[in-house]
This record gives structure tokens, C-alpha cells and sequence, in this order.
């Protein structure tokens, strides 16, 4: 008999196990069963022939009809031919050299075939070249196995079919002793859950539809229990920890900064300052995520709850993803802060800070400077990049972390700069995002934080209309692109035109990464074969022949990540003073950048770009008292995956709406992994859009469990389900979110 633990060799042999593993980094019996099938098909419809397509992986069961062999005429060799039928409609197959395949494929042989779908002859016909097969008759085992009326079909490789793998299965379940159960039996009964071992053989080998479904939501609630019983105890273990209390203060550099401001916070943001102050001022670490609409005022509320830390005597840092944002934040940190700002400087307030600006590429006297004031704690304020995480910064008294664009790190970078309080301290941390998240995602990814939205746009903004401009269909209409620019540029305004990668004749691929560099080349996303194969429009190549072109006679100046700190610093302030008409940028500017007169947001390859990171670039125009237009570039065709997202995004300015949009359109699978470590997700069944009341009931249960048991010492097994089902690099990622 075999148990999960086991090696698989000693289940199914040697050769087959070193496949298994080389092909699909499955070892154990135990991996192989949570090797769930992607699909079930009914006996005999593996994959119609009627519906194959050219390029595709396919497994077909049929019938053989004739099967031939003839020398090839170009070279020396044979060919041999086969047509099989699976009962609605043929299909050849071609092999190379296989001399007794007519004695094998026999006309009424039934049989599976894997290969890939290709088009051969002046008719296009479709065909398998050399696929792989299995016979059906003259094996009881394979023909019983095959004859289901269920057939499972797995995540499969070129090199190992999804027969293989089932067969593989068959032979584990001959042997298995039922495994113990994780989840405790209460839990079992109270949500009418299947024992583990039921499910497992039910989701493999069942005929029944029903049961499998309950067999995979048993199979869900393992995977749904383990996430959360990890960050239940991730957040019973920060509120364990002490922080530093910055209680309000009466008469402090918030109070004034609220006496000076020249606009009415909005209802959202009040209440949210309210909540952050009070969990300011605990003696346990605030961790909370603060999700907005572009320009719903999140800088505000955070300078706010910064100015209270600072009021407390302690320092706040706030992180930024680029150079580029991490200038402007401090810009309009110390514009908005004013005379507040600027300790130590002639016509500071009396009771007044000092912001510190500190990246990478700062000359060394500025960033010795900054050193020195964050060190000190001459500043209450420092905002910085990558920078800040280094070991040689350091904090007169770290109180704060502010992470803007949090998707844009790593969390060993934000676990690294919440480790710099002193005194065993854990700085209260705020996370900030104008990428709305959808609660399902929320719950699982962001489950060791609380939640907090701005729904609305402070007063004065002014609204933003989107369009997809198809130039693969309508190539007359680019040219209406550039005139529209030249219109707004004669009306006193300017625009931003945004391109996928830096170019020149350095960068025919890949550009270098670096912190402002990274991210900027997002050509990933956007589906193969839709743009023709063509490379992507670059920024440096672009400009020139804007600049002698349509928009000859206009100040159009680059801005990429590959430019020195002071001229990416230099470009954003001439285009903020107004003396550049055109930005011609990367994406760069997708987040924080501020220029109230820019109206126009052209986006060329916006194809290449993923929901949120449009809805990111749109915001950057209608900040001022003009309406503001965003042109989504593209030469997608209508009904490809790329014109679906720009669709979606034309259709709606709401970023809620638009961040469940993106849930439905790209493969959820990887949401989990892509936040926390760039992995394939280990998530197999569990739908973060589907499971929403699943994943709900989990957490809760998973937070009741910790609260009696917070090490899992009377649940040995639930330890382990969260150790198996989250490898050990997951898991320390998820430990440091």
C-alpha cells in the first residue's frame, strides 16, 4: 500500500515517476492526486475534430479507418498516412519512418492521439504530424480506464499526455491507503465537506458531474484554508507586536496643515483620516491598505496621518516605485505643506518639518545631505525609492511606512524598510493603491490587512472620455490622433503620448531594469500574433518622426527610465512649468504624475497594456478645469483578448468596476502569485471570482482556529495543509506582506 508522503517511483516505477517530475515538478503521491484534471469530457469527445484549430494541443479518441505507407519523393524515407473518425467527422495523420505502423493502426482499432494541429497542401487541410498514441483494444485495464463515461483531462505537456497521467493516477488509487484528514471533523460537518480521501478519488475518477463538483469544493476549502490560516496568523502575530503610539496632538503640524488647507477634504477622506488616527495612536502596528480612484486624493489623507507621526516626535517614510514619482511626491509634499515644510529655512512656520528626497541617482552631496537629515531626524518626512532599503539609511525614529503603488515591490523591499524602528518596534504601515482590488482578491491576497476605499473625486475634476482608435482597420485615423494633440497644444494644453519601450539603437530587445526602468516594456500582455510580430513603438524612435512629421513646430521632449535622475527630475518640471507641449514617455508617468494643463493621453500599442495599468495611464489627464481625452492606440482586431481589454476600459472610467473586469478577463490563477512573488500561483481550483462566499467562510474559520490555537499544535494536520499546499517561498512571502 502507498501513502501521500511516498515517493512516487515506488508507486508507478521509475521511468514514469522521472517524467512526471522532469515534466511537472511532481514528486510525491501526494503531489500527483493535487495534480487536479482541468476538464472532463464525455467518452469519445476527448476534443471533436470538427473543432480543432491550427496550433493547438489536442487529444482526439476515434476510430482508425485506414492506415498506409509510401517512400517520400524529395528524400530517402518513408511516410505513412492515417485517416481516423470520431464518429462526426475525419482527420489525417502523418508519421515519418515508422514502417510497421499499417500492422498497428488496423482500420476498426479504436485509439487515443496527442499531437499539435497543423494545416499541409494547397487545400490548408488540417492534420497530426507524428503524434503520439495509445491503443484502446486489447488492454482491459486501458480500454476499461478510457471507456468512462467521464474521461478527466489534465494540465498535460507536449512530452506527457493527459492519458499518461491518468493512467498514472489509476495506478496510485490501486494502492492507496485513504489519507488522514487536515480538516478537523467539526469543520467537515459544519460546512458539509467531504473527507479527503472521498474527494480525492471523486474529483479523479468519478462519472458523475455532481459529484465531482462537491468533490472539488471539498478539494477548494483545502486551498482556501491554507491562505487564510496563514494570514490569520500573520495578523494575530503584527498585533502581538508593539509600535510606536503617535497619539494626535493638539496645536501640532496636522492641525495647522488642516487650518491651511485651501479645499474641503471629501467625506471619504475624512473618515479614513479619522481611522487612521486612532490606529495611529495604538500601541500596535497599523497595517492597512488604502485602495482609490485615480486622483481621489489618497496623497492627502496619508500626509495627514504622516503629519500625526511626526507631531508624536517620530519620522514617516514614504516609498515610491520610480524616481519619477518619488520627485513629485516630495514636490507636492513640500507645496502642499508650504511654510511647514521647510525647517530650518528662512520664512519657515515656527513649528515646522523638513521633507528629504532620497533615490539612487541624487549627486552625492544631496544624498549625503538626506542621509544625514533622515539620520538625524532633521526630517519628519523622507520619501525615497529602492534607496531607502539599503542598510546604510537610517532612521532617527521610524514611525511610519507609506507604500504608494505597492504592486510595484517586492515584499522582502517593503519587509526590509518596516524592519528599521527602533526599540523592537514595528512602524505602523499604510499601503496605498489606485488599482482597486476586488474584495475576493482583497481576502486572499491582501487578508493580513484592513481595507479602506475613496470612492469619490474631490470636487473640480474634470471628466475624462476614452476611445479606441482600431489603426489596424482605420489607418486614416492616426493622423486625426496627431491633429487632435496639435488642437489642444494651440488651446494653450498639453499631452502625454505613451509607448511600450525606451527603443534606440541599444535596445532593439530587451531595455535594461533598473527601478525606473522596470515595468517598462509591458509587451507580455498582450496576446501573441496580434500585432503581425512586429516589435513594439518605442519612445526614442517615435519622437523623431513626431517631431518631423505631424507634429513638427511643437516641444516634444522624451522622458524614459534610462535617463540620469537630475534629467528625468529636470523633464517633469519644464513639462509641470508648461514649457514642453509633448511627453513622449514610457510608462514612466503611469502613477503620482501630476500637470493639471496636460489634457490628452495618446497610449500607441495599447494592446500591450493590462486593464489597470490604462486606467492608471488615463488618470494622468482632467486633473485641471479641462476635460480630458485618452486615444488607446491599437492594430488589434476586433474579438482578440488586447482589443477586449481597451474595450473594457473605454467603456468605463470607474476603477472598480473596471479592476472586477480585469478579474473576469485575465487568468485568475496567477493573481496570487504575480502580487506576491512573480510565481505561477498555487491556487489550482480555488476561483478567486467564483468562491467569493467560500474563500469568506474560510477566513473565518481560519481566524477562529488561530485565536484558540495559534500555533496549530492541536491541528497538526491543518499545519500541514498550509505546508504542503503553500511552498516554502510563498509562504514567506505571504509571512511578509
Amino acid at each position: 500500500m502507498a501513502g501521500v508522503d511516498d515517493p512516487l517511483d515506488r508507486v508507478i516505477g521509475a521511468k514514469s515517476a522521472t517524467l512526471i517530475a522532469e515534466q511537472l515538478d511532481v514528486r510525491t503521491v501526494g503531489d500527483l492526486l493535487r495534480h487536479y484534471p482541468r476538464r472532463y469530457a464525455d467518452q469519445g469527445q476527448l476534443t471533436p475534430i470538427a473543432s480543432l484549430t491550427p496550433g493547438e494541443d489536442v487529444t482526439v479518441v476515434a476510430e482508425i479507418r485506414s492506415c498506409s505507407s509510401r517512400p517520400m519523393q524529395q528524400k530517402k524515407g518513408t511516410i505513412q498516412q492515417a485517416v481516423i473518425f470520431d464518429g462526426t467527422r475525419t482527420l489525417n495523420l502523418t508519421f515519418f519512418n515508422q514502417h510497421r505502423l499499417p500492422r498497428v493502426l488496423l482500420p476498426g482499432r479504436q485509439a487515443l492521439f496527442a499531437g499539435r494541429v497543423t494545416r499541409y497542401g494547397k487545400a490548408r487541410t488540417l492534420q497530426l504530424t507524428h503524434p503520439r498514441y495509445q491503443l484502446l483494444d486489447g488492454d482491459a485495464d486501458k480500454l476499461a480506464e478510457f471507456s468512462r463515461a467521464l474521461i478527466p483531462v489534465y494540465p498535460a505537456t507536449k512530452d506527457l499526455p493527459s492519458w499518461t497521467i491518468q493512467l498514472c493516477v489509476r495506478q496510485v488509487f490501486d494502492l492507496l491507503d485513504d489519507p488522514e484528514d487536515p480538516l478537523p471533523a467539526e469543520l467537515r460537518s459544519q460546512h458539509r465537506l467531504l473527507e479527503l480521501g472521498a474527494a480525492l478519488r471523486a474529483v479523479h475518477r468519478s462519472d458523475d458531474r455532481a459529484a465531482i463538483a462537491t468533490a472539488q469544493r471539498r478539494l477548494k476549502w483545502d486551498e482556501a484554508m491554507a491562505v487564510q490560516l496563514t494570514l490569520a496568523r500573520r495578523r494575530q502575530e503584527a498585533a502581538s507586536r508593539p509600535a510606536p503610539a503617535c497619539p494626535p496632538r493638539d496645536g501640532g503640524l496636522a492641525a495647522a496643515f488642516d487650518a491651511a488647507l485651501p479645499f474641503t477634504l471629501t467625506a471619504g477622506q475624512r473618515e479614513v483620516g479619522e481611522l487612521l488616527a486612532v490606529e495611529l495612536a495604538g500601541e500596535h502596528p497599523m497595517n492597512r491598505l488604502l485602495q482609490g480612484e485615480v486622483g481621489s486624493g489618497k496623497t492627502v489623507v496619508a500626509l495627514r496621518a504622516m503629519l500625526q507621526v511626526v507631531d508624536a516626535g517620530r519620522q514617516a517614510v514614504l516609498l515610491a516605485p520610480t524616481e519619477v514619482l518619488a520627485a513629485q511626491h516630495a514636490r507636492s509634499l513640500r507645496a502642499m505643506l508650504g511654510e511647514h515644510g521647510r525647517a530650518g529655512e528662512l520664512g519657515s512656520a515656527e513649528q515646522a518639518t523638513r521633507i528629504a528626497l532620497l533615490t539612487g541617482s541624487l549627486p552625492a552631496r544631496a544624498r549625503k545631505q538626506a542621509l544625514l537629515d533622515a539620520a538625524s531626524g532633521a526630517a519628519g518626512i523622507v520619501v525615497g525609492t529602492h534607496a531607502l532599503i539599503q542598510d546604510r539609511v537610517s532612521f532617527a525614529d521610524l514611525g511610519m511606512v507609506v507604500v504608494d503603488e505597492q504592486h510595484r515591490f517586492g515584499v522582502e523591499q517593503r519587509d526590509a524598510l518596516r524592519a528599521r524602528a527602533v526599540d523592537d518596534t514595528s512602524p505602523h504601515v499604510l499601503v496605498m493603491t489606485a488599482t482597486p482590488i476586488p474584495r475576493t482578491v482583497a481576502m486572499t491576497v491582501y487578508g493580513d490587512l484592513e481595507v479602506s476605499a475613496l470612492h469619490e473625486l474631490p470636487s473640480g475634476r474634470a471628466p475624462i472620455s476614452t476611445t479606441v482608435v482600431p489603426v489596424g482597420d482605420k489607418p486614416g485615423w492616426l493622423q486625426r490622433v496627431w491633429r487632435r494633440i496639435a488642437e489642444e497644444v494651440a488651446g494653450g494644453r498639453q499631452a502625454y503620448v505613451v509607448c511600450p519601450r525606451i527603443g534606440g539603437e541599444d535596445a532593439a530587445s530587451e531595455d535594461p531594469p533598473g527601478e525606473d526602468t522596470a515595468g517598462e516594456d509591458p509587451a507580455g500582455e498582450d496576446e501573441a500574433g496580434e500585432d503581425g510580430g512586429r516589435a513594439p513603438l518605442a519612445v526614442l524612435d517615435l519622437i523623431s518622426q513626431l517631431a518631423e512629421g505631424p507634429l513638427a513646430g511643437l516641444r516634444l521632449v522624451a522622458l524614459h527610465g534610462r535617463l540620469p535622475g537630475n534629467d528625468k527630475d529636470a523633464v517633469m518640471r519644464s513639462f509641470t512649468a508648461g514649457e514642453i507641449d509633448v511627453l513622449v514617455a514610457t510608462t514612466v508617468v503611469e502613477v503620482g504624475v501630476d500637470v493639471p494643463n496636460a489634457t490628452v493621453m495618446v497610449i500607441m500599442d495599447a494592446q500591450r497594456f493590462g486593464v489597470s495599468q490604462l486606467h492608471q495611464l488615463r488618470g494622468r489627464v482632467g486633473r485641471g478645469a479641462h476635460p480630458g481625452l485618452c486615444l488607446l492606440v491599437t492594430d488589434s482586431p476586433e474579438g482578440t483578448a488586447g482589443r477586449e481589454r481597451l474595450d473594457a476600459v473605454a467603456a468605463t472610467t470607474d476603477g472598480f468596476e473596471l479592476a472586477q473586469r480585469d478579474l473576469e478577463l485575465r487568468r485568475e490563477g496567477d493573481v496570487l502569485g504575480a502580487v506576491q512573488s512573480g510565481r505561477r500561483s498555487g491556487l489550482k481550483l480555488l476561483s478567486l471570482l467564483r468562491d467569493a462566499d467560500l474563500i469568506g467562510q474560510a477566513r473565518q474559520a481560519a481566524q477562529q482556529l488561530v485565536e484558540t490555537d495559534p500555533d496549530l499544535t492541536a491541528h497538526p494536520g491543518l499545519a500541514r495543509l498550509a505546508a504542503d499546499l503553500l511552498d516554502d517561498q510563498r509562504a514567506q512571502f505571504l509571512e511578509k506582506v
